[in-house]
């Protein structure tokens, strides 16, 4: 079985492949066609935005960035209330370890590491 190929440059190409090779090349240049006519017809308007609210439109807005802004300024002065050891063990939980294995990590009983956490949430709490 023969199949073209064809360059950027404008030039074809024939390459004899096995019959097995050229039935999947085949198969997979109809499903890449098909797959580019069917996003060609689901395309949207950039006008739409103006119509169709939240599921077009961007949320950073200069009163949100405001916000963030200062949301993250109180959350700083809350982080520097803790101790080092309550920062770096909050921020292990942030990064999704589990208190059993932060207590790993830092060789410790997974107790002492809830109640230093726990009082770490109180302490934010109260500056936040």
């Amino acid at each position: 079985m023969k199949i073209q190929w064809n360059f950027a440059d404008g030039t074809k190409s024939e390459v004899e492949v096995n019959e097995e090779l050229g039935e999947f090349i085949t198969a997979s240049r109809r499903e890449e066609d098909n797959l580019s006519r069917k996003e060609r017809y689901h395309c949207y308007s950039l006008d739409a935005i103006l119509f169709e609210g939240k599921e077009y439109g961007d949320n950073h807005t200069p009163e949100t960035e405001v916000e963030t802004a200062e949301r993250n300024k109180r959350l700083y002065a809350a982080m520097k209330t803790l101790t080092a050891v309550q920062q770096r063990r909050l921020l292990m939980l942030a990064d999704g370890l589990s208190l059993r294995e932060i207590a790993r990590v830092e060789g410790v009983d997974h107790r002492a590491v809830r109640e230093s956490i726990d009082s770490a949430k109180k302490k934010i709490k109260k500056v936040f």
